[in-house]
């Protein structure tokens, strides 16, 4: 890894931003070029610097990881994304991988694995945490032996989740409409697709889904 390369971090806790900010530093081909501290300041920080690398975590506020990989794999391809979580659900680790993610580390991970992690997705190898990932991948090929029934979370698409995540965290649907760059109305039609599908009729019960989801932390 001798070429210098550019970092962006993106996860809402700050005391962690910092520690791996200053783990980074001790990568002498690394530099942290931007820091965001919640998924849609993670799209705009990185669409502005363009990183070699992203590091970020799952679960963030007003827009979660999964929504920033969509994004930023549909719009700089190029980019590496590492996610960097707590959660050892299977189908985080599956569903990351699906939208184009090249690593998948733990936050109890090491300091060395994490390292790891980095040199491993720059030699263009993806990269699952040892801790997790001989489980991932029996509970990946049992799923593909058995026909699954499509659940009622499976049929909401990204941006409904997007919009549910929001309506979770307690947002009306105004905010919603500016953070998401859509008109009111689309988010109307959208909350209604939702509670559809979802069989829910409340915003209580949409964001104790959200939360029972992982959308949002208690």
């Amino acid at each position: 890894m001798d070429k210098l390369r550019r970092v962006v971090l993106a996860e809402d806790h700050a005391i962690i931003r910092e520690g791996l900010h200053s783990l980074l530093n001790k990568f002498p081909n690394l530099e942290v070029v931007g820091e965001a501290s919640d998924g849609l300041g993670a799209i705009r920080c990185i669409k502005e610097k363009k990183p070699d690398l992203v590091i970020l975590d799952i679960n963030m506020p007003k827009m979660d990881g999964l929504a920033v990989v969509h994004e930023i794999k549909n719009d700089l391809p190029q980019t590496k994304i590492i996610i960097l979580t707590m959660y050892k659900d299977d189908e985080y680790v599956i569903e990351t991988f699906k939208s184009g993610v090249e690593g998948y580390c733990l936050k109890s991970s090491s300091f060395e694995e994490l390292k790891l992690a980095i040199e491993s997705v720059f030699s263009g190898k993806q990269f699952i945490s040892p801790e997790i990932s001989e489980r991932v991948m029996e509970g990946f090929i049992e799923s593909h032996r058995k026909v699954k029934k499509k659940s009622s979370w499976d049929s909401l698409t990204q941006r409904e989740r997007e919009v549910l995540k929001l309506v979770g965290e307690g947002y009306k649907n105004r905010e919603i409409s500016d953070y998401l760059c859509i008109s009111v109305k689309t988010v109307e039609k959208h909350r209604v697709n939702i509670m559809k599908k979802l069989d829910l009729h409340t915003a209580a019960s949409l964001a104790a889904y959200a939360v029972e989801k992982g959308l949002v932390r208690r």
